[in-house]
């Protein structure tokens, strides 16, 4: 079981403690919400949490047969609603620096889909994530 700190610092910014490791994540307002936008929002790193997320469980996933999919990266799109303000989109592109067999690319995009974090977020949340391997790229939701 993680714990977590989370210390408010004043001007709409937050710095969270990883209480075993000591590591920190600092959080401000975004520009759009009276904040200066200088660091990640919470609504940022929540999106960045599901792709990190997302590449974890893949690596594990392929690891086994000893694939790896070091260098990939994961580019993030974050669309806002309002009504209440929340996030209505995430978009991630995935992008693998090689080709893979196809065996390897549906463990890969069936591992994209089943990390905790997709699992968690509500299904009013649309979740669309494209894959691009070397030979051409295309796009799931």
């Amino acid at each position: 079981m993680n714990t977590f700190e989370i210390k408010y610092q004043g001007e709409l910014r937050t710095i969270a403690t990883h209480l075993d490791s000591g590591s920190q994540i600092s959080t401000d307002a975004p520009k759009d919400n009276h904040g200066l936008g200088e660091t990640f929002s919470p609504t940022d790193m929540l999106c960045s949490a599901l792709a990190s997320c997302i590449l974890t469980i893949m690596a594990i996933a392929v690891e086994k047969n000893d694939i790896d999919i070091i260098g990939t990266k994961a580019t993030v799109k974050k669309t806002m609603g309002t009504n209440p303000r929340r996030i209505v989109k995430i978009d991630i592109d995935l992008i693998f620096p090689k080709e893979y067999d196809s065996k390897t690319k549906t463990i890969l995009e069936r591992a994209a889909y089943n990390c905790p974090v997709h699992h968690t977020l509500s299904e009013k949340v649309e979740k669309n994530i494209s894959f691009s391997y070397l030979s051409g790229s295309y796009t799931t939701s």
